[in-house]
This record gives structure tokens, C-alpha cells and sequence, in this order.
């Protein structure tokens, strides 16, 4: 249970302490030394010097109670001024660490001569090396390809070219030629990148006590080489092939073959149904799909090759989920991945890649929005190139980095993890199985994963559970955060389990290939926060009648605070005017999430009443223990008062409903809009709110 904050963190006393769940033998010595890094930050200081010395001291430590992990952390920042000073930083850069970034060498080793003698240090000129990237940018981006592992059949003539005045973006890496999973196969010294480098490490859900396997780049390349022959005797260069699968070794194996052999991948979700397979086939006119038999989740067995069947007539080739053996008879025509390997039999194991100009088509991906229209987004050479890139800038992935981030090829971040890893040097880490659990967190620990990604709701999951207790998290140095609006409370919890490492937050789309805004570990972060524009990237913000800020808007809220931060207040349909002010469902979800211990999730919409007037908020809730009875207007009650408190006294909660689980996409986002429809329908029927 959380532990009621104090006006300051000087005003904590034993009993917080123990109350927060701290042993009494302990919560002396606990409290000493709290009190005497809060003393170092100097009398009157501010909550964010405080917070900063106790960070520094280590005082609070991970296997320490999510509870008094919030007692502090609410305590130091309980007198903070949002409105004044802007979003309260819980991590801060160090002069000295800086320097070690990916960022940092390079504008240490180029800032005195790009920038003259307005450069001082990463941190402090920061903000003028990122201007000069979005002027400047030939000069960054020739920086820039330098530091990842991609070669060149044929070096480009210009990095950005502008002579194609039909064009508007101008032409990048013109004249190049490249095959971009080559670049991901070969060996690359300025990575000290051999073949002996371990490039992927996995384990299979259900082996959680066996030890991690490791795959090593030969042994990578070998097995690609393999898929390409195979995938020679059955289709003609340019053929579009589809992956529906979880993202284990085999299905980044595949990804790359079909890349290297000049082949275009089609990326298809796991989790759909068998029209949406169907209608992406259809989409993409891809020729043939690599499937599995099953999907092995949770200890769960679940169809995914008759749900293939039932969507495309297209060829399917089948992986069995365990073992050398199918589960499932193949229709005729389809052909088991043994029988697909064979095929390679004989040929060469010294293979030809595909070279190709940078602009020439890899991957199909789809859209992840909520409209239910999936929306082709290819992608070129360009898009590993520049998600790679963005990875290297911002989350500082490094040669011997070890990165992490369950998702799917069907989804951006599968590709982006992908190309990642391998572009920058690092290793690949991949759980075959659920990531809501406590074997996947076990996982993150047993491979000594070193970046760690992850959706807000897959945070949610790991606290309400505590799977990470007695593990340790502490090899992280970076974490990742993306897809949908982070809580607070939730991040509190992910960072403290690495004692306080940062928290990366972006947002992107999948036609980027990257993130618009992002965080950096140049600047301090806070919670649910970006600290700034991706490297290289101008943009706009769109106020209400569409004129022009100096941010991009792509489709969401966002709200530029004091302090430079920027904040997602979610999509532009996710807006509600309560009483003539607006507002969004995420500001709204934030403070409702914390107004009980018993609550898992929120989800804020507001409806509009047939008979037309002002907008009514509803909130519906899961809770953490799905069986347990709850009052619904006691939390109507708390709603109101938290919301009061926190946000605006003018708003009303109107209606309150406990549900067992939201509607979500099959990447995970909240479908607000199915909940809008729903409660519209019921109140509809009761004709009233």
C-alpha cells in the first residue's frame, strides 16, 4: 500500500517509514541517511536538488518497497510548482558520464569545431549542437553514419540532395547502393564486432531455470544464408513474403533472409484475426507467409496457423512452436519449415546479397492507429538507417549493449529493435514467450539485458504483479518507453528497479521509422515527459485553428510545459471540453490512477448527451483484483476528490463503471472510442446519464 507523502522529505518520521513497509531495524539507519543527503542539497534547496542528492547517495535501493520508494519521492517534490517550474526531474546527466554517450563523443570530439567557442560540454551546449543537426544536415548525418555498421556497395554521391525541386524533402544517400541486413551479418571492427560476438540471446517460455541461450554472428549469418538459398528456389527478386509469427530467433532469421536476398518483407501482427491477416495479404500482394503452428504464451497453446488458413490461399511455410514437429496437418501446397530448410541443400554457403539502391523497398509494415483501416507504410534501405540512428542518439546504444524490447515484427518497434541492435553492434535479446510475467522479468536479469523497452501497459503488468522482487535489474543502464501515455507512478516503479536509471520516453510512427520527440540522457527527465525534438528533426505544434508552434503535431496532443518539456497528452480524437475547458482523457487517467490502491487502470471519455448540452466525463476502471466488490460511488467519490485536487475543481464526474479489462488494438493502444460507443449505447438504453 502506498505510503501517505509528507509536506517535505524532511517531515518524514520512523513511522512513514515502517508504514511504507520498511523493517523497524532498518528504517533508522534508512532515515539518516535520507535526512543527510537532503541536508547536502543545501538549506531551502528545491525539490529537484534534493531529489538529485538522494539519488546520488543511493539511499533508496531496489529491493527497498515500491512504497517507500513513493513516500520519498512524492515527499521531496510535494511542495513543487508544476505550473511555474514545469514537470519535477527524477534523473539528471552527469558532467562526467556524459561524455561516454554516444552523443557526447561525438560532439566532444567535433562540438569545439562545429560550433566554435560557444561549445562547453554535452550538457550545457546540448540544445545548440541539436540546432545546428536540424540546419546542418549533411554535416550530422556524415557524422552520424560513421558510428553504425552500414556499408556501402556504393557510397553515396551526396547525403542530402536538393537539385529534385519536385522533391521537397530532398533525396538522402544519393547514388547509394547497399543491401542493409549485409550490414547487420558482417563483421565491423569499429564496432569490434566479430564473428565470434554473440548476436542474439533468447530463451524459450517454460525453460526459466535453464540457462540463456546465445547465438554468435557466424552462427546468425550461416543460418540467414541458409533461409536466402531456400527462399531463391521458390521466388523472384522483388516478391513480397509475409512473417506472422512471434519474434523469436527463427522469425528475425527469416527477416533478415528475405532482405538479403532481395525480397520484400510483409510485417503482420501475431495477434490478428484471420480478415485482418487476409486483407494485408491482400494489401501488400505478398506471395507467400511464414507462419507457426502455434503461439506458445502464458503456458497457452494458441492457433495461429488456422487462423493463416482461414485468412490468405497464399503458400504458407510452418514452424513448429517446440520440438522438430508440426502440430497441425498443412493444407496442400503448404510446406513445413524442415522441408523449406532442404531446399537449400547443396547450395553454396558463400552468399550473393542483393544490392540495391538506398530508396528500394524492404518491408510492408501497417499502421497501428485506431481506425481499423490498416494503412501500407513501406519501408526503404533509408528507414533502418535512420531508426538505427535514432536508437544510437538517444537511448545511447552501444557496441556490448544488450537490448531488449518485447514486441512483434508486425509492429514498428520489432523492426526498430532489430535494426537497432545489430546496426550499432549490440546484442539482441529475445524472450520466446509472454512478456506480462515474472519469467520474462527474470529473463531481462539472466541475460543481463543493458537497454530495456516496453509499453505502459507491459509496466502496469510488472508492478501490480511485483515480478521484478528479487531480481536484479541493475546491469539496465537505459530504458525505453513508447506506444501510448506514460503513468507516473508506474515509471517511478520501472526505475527504481534499476536504481534510477532513465526512462526514455518516445513517440514516433511507423512511416517515420523513428520518433518525432524523445528523451536524451543529455538532459534531465521526468516522468511522462519529453525533454525535446529527436536529433535532426524540426517540427511543429498545431494550435486549435492550426496555426503553426515549433513542433510537429502528427496527430497528437502535445503540451509544450515550462522547463522545456514537452508532455502527449494522447491522439487528437482522445479530447474532451468539460465545461468549456479543455482537456484530455490521459490528464484525466493520470490522476484517477492514483486515487486507489485497488486500481490497476483508468480509462477517462466523455459523452454527449443525445439531447445535446455540455459534455459528461465518465471513467472506467479495472481493478487489480478482478473478483473483489467495489463500491462504485465511494470511487466515484475518490474520483471527484482526486480529480479536484490534482486537475480542475470545475470538472464533475458524471458516471463510474468497473469493467474487467479495456478494448485495445493489437498493439496494445486503448480504443477510447470503443468505450465512447459502449457507454453511449447503455446510457442510450437507460436515457439518462
Amino acid at each position: 500500500m502506498a505510503a501517505r507523502a509528507r509536506g517535505s522529505v524532511r517531515e518524514i518520521q520512523p513511522v512513514d517509514v515502517g508504514d511504507a513497509g520498511l523493517a523497524a531495524a532498518e528504517a533508522g539507519a534508512f532515515l539518516a541517511a535520507l535526512r543527510s543527503a537532503a541536508a547536502a542539497a543545501g538549506p531551502g534547496a528545491a525539490g529537484d536538488a534534493v531529489w538529485a542528492a538522494v539519488a546520488a547517495a543511493g539511499v533508496l535501493r531496489p529491493e527497498h518497497p515500491h512504497a517507500l520508494h513513493q513516500l520519498v519521492y512524492y515527499s521531496v517534490y510535494a511542495g513543487w510548482d508544476r505550473a511555474a517550474r514545469g514537470p519535477p526531474p527524477y534523473w539528471f546527466p552527469s558532467p562526467i558520464d556524459c561524455k561516454q554517450t554516444n552523443l557526447g563523443r561525438l560532439m566532444e570530439e567535433n562540438g569545439p569545431k562545429l560550433l566554435g567557442s560557444s561549445y562547453k560540454d554535452p550538457i550545457s551546449s546540448f540544445n545548440h549542437f541539436y540546432r545546428f543537426s536540424v540546419e546542418n544536415q549533411e554535416v550530422y548525418w556524415s557524422m552520424v553514419l560513421k558510428q553504425l555498421a552500414v556499408k556501402f556497395q556504393q557510397e553515396p554521391k551526396a547525403i542530402l540532395s536538393t537539385s529534385d525541386r519536385s522533391n521537397k524533402g530532398g533525396t538522402w544517400l544519393q547514388g547509394a547502393v547497399l543491401n542493409i541486413a549485409e550490414c547487420c551479418l558482417l563483421p565491423c571492427p569499429s564496432l569490434k564486432r566479430t564473428d565470434d560476438s554473440t548476436a542474439i540471446i533468447w530463451r524459450d517460455e517454460g525453460l526459466d531455470d535453464h540457462p540463456v541461450n546465445r547465438m554468435s554472428l557466424k552462427e546468425l549469418r550461416s543460418q540467414v544464408i541458409t533461409v536466402a538459398n531456400a527462399l531463391d528456389t521458390m521466388f523472384q527478386k522483388g516478391d513480397r513474403i509475409a512473417i506472422d509469427m512471434p519474434m523469436t530467433c527463427d522469425a528475425v532469421i527469416i527477416y533478415l533472409a528475405i532482405v538479403l536476398g532481395g525480397f520484400v518483407v510483409v510485417s503482420i501482427a501475431d495477434s490478428f484475426a484471420p480478415q485482418e491477416i487476409g486483407t494485408r495479404m491482400a494489401v501488400s500482394k505478398a506471395k507467400a507467409i511464414f507462419t507457426q503452428d502455434f503461439i506458445i504464451r502464458g503456458g497457452k497453446k494458441v492457433p495461429l496457423y488456422s487462423r493463416v488458413v482461414q485468412g490468405t490461399s497464399s503458400k504458407a511455410v510452418v514452424i513448429p512452436a517446440t520440438g522438430g514437429y508440426l502440430g497441425v496437418t498443412l493444407r496442400n501446397g503448404d510446406v513445413s519449415w524442415k522441408d523449406f530448410l532442404s531446399r537449400a541443400a547443396g547450395r553454396s554457403s558463400i552468399y550473393s546479397a542483393a544490392y540495391q539502391s538506398a530508396d528500394a523497398i524492404t518491408n510492408i509494415l501497417f499502421s497501428s492507429g485506431t481506425t481499423g483501416e490498416p494503412k501500407a507504410i513501406p519501408w526503404t534501405q533509408l528507414a533502418p538507417i535512420r531508426c538505427a540512428a535514432d536508437t544510437w542518439a538517444h537511448l545511447d546504444v552501444q557496441p556490448q549493449d544488450i537490448g531488449c524490447w518485447p514486441t512483434n515484427l508486425g509492429w514498428v518497434m520489432g523492426p526498430i529493435i532489430l535494426y537497432s541492435c545489430f546496426l550499432n553492434g549490440a546484442t539482441l535479446a529475445l524472450y520466446h514467450g509472454s512478456p506480462l510475467g515474472r519469467d520474462f522479468c527474470k529473463f531481462v536479469q539472466d541475460a543481463g539485458v543493458t537497454v530495456l523497452g516496453s509499453v505502459p501497459s507491459l509496466v502496469k503488468s510488472w508492478k501490480a504483479g511485483n515480478y521484478a522482487k528479487g531480481l536484479d535489474w541493475t546491469k539496465i543502464r537505459v530504458l525505453g518507453t513508447t506506444g501510448e501515455a506514460s503513468d507516473i507512478d508506474d515509471n517511478l516503479w520501472l526505475t527504481s528497479r534499476t536504481s534510477y536509471k532513465p526512462i526514455v520516453e518516445c513517440c514516433g510512427g511507423t512511416e517515420l521509422a523513428s520518433s518525432y520527440i524523445q528523451g536524451s540522457l543529455l538532459q534531465p527527465q521526468a516522468f511522462g515527459a519529453f525533454s525535446g525534438a529527436s536529433m535532426s528533426t524540426g517540427f511543429v505544434i498545431l494550435d486549435e485553428q492550426g496555426t503553426p508552434y515549433q513542433l510537429r503535431r502528427h496527430g497528437d496532443i502535445v503540451q509544450r510545459t515550462v522547463g522545456g518539456y514537452y508532455i502527449v497528452q494522447g491522439r487528437a480524437d482522445d479530447t474532451m471540453n468539460l465545461g468549456g475547458i479543455k482537456t484530455s482523457s490521459v490528464e484525466i487517467e493520470r490522476v484517477c490512477n492514483r486515487a486507489d490502491e485497488g486500481l490497476l487502470e483508468t480509462a477517462a471519455v466523455s459523452i454527449k448527451p443525445a439531447g445535446g448540452g455540455p459534455e459528461h466525463l465518465a471513467i472506467l476502471a479495472v481493478l487489480k483484483d478482478r473478483s473483489a466488490q467495489y463500491d462504485v460511488n465511494l470511487l466515484k467519490s475518490k474520483f471527484q476528490r482526486a480529480i479536484q485536487k490534482n486537475l480542475n475543481p470545475l470538472f464533475k464526474v458524471s458516471y463510474v463503471k468497473i469493467v474487467p479489462q479495456f478494448p485495445r488494438t493489437a498493439s496494445n493502444k486503448l480504443l477510447r472510442r470503443v468505450l465512447r460507443d459502449q457507454l453511449k449505447q447503455e446510457l442510450s438504453n437507460h436515457s439518462k446519464l
